[in-house]
């Protein structure tokens, strides 16, 4: 599992780690893909890049205060997504960045930092 640095504990979902097929937010080892946002987790069905839709991301539309940016944690390698689903997070009013799931975890954790209002849909890798 690769470590990332840890911030001060402020009752948000730092990602401590990721790896071994899985993550450890807040002390606690999830097993599998997540979606992650400042004071919730979920499990995320995706496994693959090409997975990833607009259904599959359908939890990020529902956040209050509104998502205003998404990573998404491709797994091992960066992978760029389809032009419609790129166009169809543009109209929705989301910015969305498609990086490895190593980058995704430690941007996520700096824009936590920051109060930004970020969430990260991460593919787990080994």
């Amino acid at each position: 599992m690769s470590d990332i640095a840890q911030s001060p504990s402020s009752g948000r979902n730092l990602i401590e780690a990721y790896g071994d097929g899985g993550f450890t937010i807040a002390g606690n080892k999830i097993i599998g893909s997540l979606l992650v946002f400042p004071s919730s987790i979920s499990a995320w069905t995706v496994q693959r890049p090409e997975d990833i839709t607009l259904d599959s991301l359908a939890e990020v539309f529902g956040q209050d205060p509104a998502v205003e940016l998404l990573l998404v944690g491709c797994g091992l390698e960066q992978t760029p997504p389809p032009a419609d689903l790129r166009h169809a997070l543009s109209a929705a009013g989301l910015v969305a960045d498609f990086m490895n799931t190593g980058a995704a975890c430690r941007t996520f954790n700096v824009l936590l930092a920051e109060d930004r209002r970020v969430a990260a849909a991460l593919i787990a890798v080994p």
